[in-house]
């Protein structure tokens, strides 16, 4: 568990593609000002993790809130509510369905407004022209964005990752800058006008969150930013997609 700024902290797990490749996932703990938590998703706990995570939240009695961003993120979410019964639960509307019998709380999350339940905090977004769940479940591009407003800290899963090299090559081969989700052409709406929705929430988002300093992407790490590389990378990111963009535009408008 990494302490990324005085009230924020990320913890990276492992996720392994076909049980062998780790491309890696996450949880965010977040200190509100009344001095409880909120703990962002959830993943597979080694002991030296759980008991650091404990240790922070005094055995979990100081976590108020967990919230579940990520509609196909769904292995650990009742291994983590396990950990923090007493705790406020927010999900997305799959994971309601996806275990029903948990104690949901308010609202589907990717339906919250401005005035959410943890909005002296956070700042959330959605992706605009994308399906959020996909018909086709191997797509998983969209996902509630949280972003720390105070720490200028992001914590995303899929809809931007950012890629490092597993193991000991990590330490020697350069992670990558921003990048959309690779399975963004199918995750498109098949609609008119999908795609520049879709541009037009990243250029948005790139200069709302442009102050943001630290991306904390599931897949496959933590990425630190100079004044003003959100708004570069995202822009740069959006570039990589034009063709992908283009060719929607050609077939649906």
């Amino acid at each position: 568990m990494k302490q990324l700024a005085e009230t924020f902290w990320n913890l990276r797990g492992v996720y392994r593609v076909g049980g062998v490749l780790d491309i890696g996932t996450h949880m965010s703990i977040v200190r509100r000002p009344d001095g409880r938590y909120v703990v962002i998703d959830g993943c597979a706990l080694d002991e030296p993790q759980r008991r650091a995570l404990m240790a922070l939240t005094g055995d979990g009695a100081l976590v108020g809130a967990v919230v579940h961003v990520h509609p196909f993120h769904t292995l650990h979410v009742e291994a983590t509510h396990r950990l923090f019964p007493a705790a406020t639960l927010y999900g997305t509307a799959r994971h309601r369905r996806k275990a029903p019998s948990l104690p949901w709380a308010g609202t589907p999350v990717e339906e919250w407004g401005g005035d959410h339940p943890l909005a002296d905090v956070f700042d959330l977004s959605v992706p605009d022209g994308v399906d959020f769940v996909c018909p086709d479940e191997r797509v998983h591009v969209a996902s509630v964005l949280v972003r720390h407003r105070s720490e200028g800290i992001v914590h995303v899963d899929d809809t931007f990752n950012v890629m490092a090299a597993p193991g000991l090559l990590r330490g020697v081969l350069p992670q990558s800058s921003l990048r959309m989700h690779p399975m963004l052409a199918r995750g498109l709406k098949q609609t008119a006008g999908a795609a520049d929705a879709y541009a037009a929430w990243a250029r948005r988002l790139a200069v709302e969150w442009a102050d943001t300093r630290i991306v904390c992407a599931a897949h496959s790490a933590v990425r630190t930013l100079p004044a003003g590389g959100f708004r570069e990378e995202v822009h740069a990111a959006l570039a990589r997609v034009s063709r992908t963009l283009e060719r929607h535009r050609a077939r649906h408008g």
